[in-house]
């Protein structure tokens, strides 16, 4: 077994060798025993430089940064309970993920100009009110002029309404719930809870990959013990996650753009994250549609949902998390 130093100097020549012309041809070295100093070099143009860390307790290296992406992945440890593909992703270099959630971004926004590009043309004094609504007042504008049009033009009001669900959803922004109002308004009640509900399971999903693609990296990085336990506590609880996803859906404990960012950062498999989602959001989407019927009956100061409406989520809440006891109870009686 070769001394640290030793092993250092091997390295040293290695990295100076003339066979070694450019970064490029540093490959997977796999046979180098080098304690604190990563085994797989990066490939392409990336540094060797970041290669180097010093071991700490038991969360891994401390020593990472954002262009260090070998260091990224060796913080995260083993037992990590993440799929073959949420491993895939924390080998994309950061540049990388940056780049692509700008392309996604900007591909939205483009969808989002299209949508407007195909409504009719309209007056000077209602395309002021064509935006995303960020209180009551701005969704009673744009109703009544997406009111005179639906007739008209149902699909391309339908899919202005998806898009931009789904657009706020995936880039985490506010205004969500008055386009939920604004569905019940527009539509019969049975299309926009369908409609709701898969906007918000599409654009939370989207959101989770996003976090995954890019998030997970920087959560990660600055906050590595905290996320290996709360990977740990996602982990031991991996057999309900279906029924804790609905539960936080349901109440409003955390918000939505929270659960979407830190799902994937500690492990959270996407399906019960989306179908838990889509559960999850029906009873208070229920609550938003019926306010949204009578919307213009709403004042800045009303709020959508009543005491009575809180009442009835509160016991959503709690039926979610029956089946949870129950198994348990089941479980120890057959031990």
């Amino acid at each position: 077994m070769m001394t640290g130093r030793s092993q250092a100097e091997g390295y040293n020549n290695l990295i100076q060798s003339p066979e070694v012309s450019s970064s490029s041809d540093v490959r997977n070295f796999r046979f180098l025993d080098i304690p604190s100093v990563t085994r797989n070099f990066p490939r392409a143009r990336s540094t060797y430089r970041t290669t180097f860390a010093r071991p700490v307790n038991n969360y891994g290296l401390v020593l990472a940064s954002i262009d260090n992406d070998m260091a990224i992945r060796a913080l995260v440890p083993e037992n990590y309970p993440a799929t073959d593909k949420s491993k895939c992703l924390l080998n994309i270099s950061t540049r990388t993920a940056v780049i692509s959630v700008a392309v996604i971004f900007l591909s939205s926004i483009f969808a989002l100009s299209l949508v407007y590009s195909s409504f009719p043309k309209l007056k000077p004094d209602e395309k002021q009110h064509i935006k995303i609504p960020w209180n009551i007042e701005d969704a009673k504008s744009l109703s009544l002029v997406l009111n005179q049009y639906k007739k008209d033009h149902y699909y391309s009001v339908l899919s202005g309404v998806f898009l931009s669900y789904v657009f706020l959803q995936t880039f985490a922004i506010p205004g969500s719930l008055f386009l939920s109002i604004l569905s019940g308004f527009l539509f019969n009640f049975y299309t926009a809870l369908v409609l709701v509900c898969t906007c918000s399971a599409l654009g939370a999903s989207l959101c989770f990959l996003l976090s995954q693609l890019l998030g997970r990296r920087l959560i990660w990085i600055y906050f590595p013990e905290k996320a290996k336990e709360w990977a740990m506590v996602v982990d031991k609880h991996k057999e309900n996650l279906l029924n804790y996803i609905i539960f936080l859906r349901v109440t409003p404990f955390l918000p939505n753009w929270f659960i979407n960012l830190t799902a994937p950062v500690i492990g959270v498999p996407l399906v019960p994250f989306a179908l838990g989602t889509f559960l999850g959001v029906a009873p208070p989407s229920f609550v938003a549609i019926q306010a949204g019927q009578t919307l213009h009956d709403m004042s800045a100061n009303d709020s959508a949902f009543s005491w009575t409406s809180i009442f009835w989520l509160g016991v959503f809440a709690v039926v979610s998390l029956v089946p949870i006891f129950l198994k348990k109870q089941l479980k120890e009686k057959f031990q």
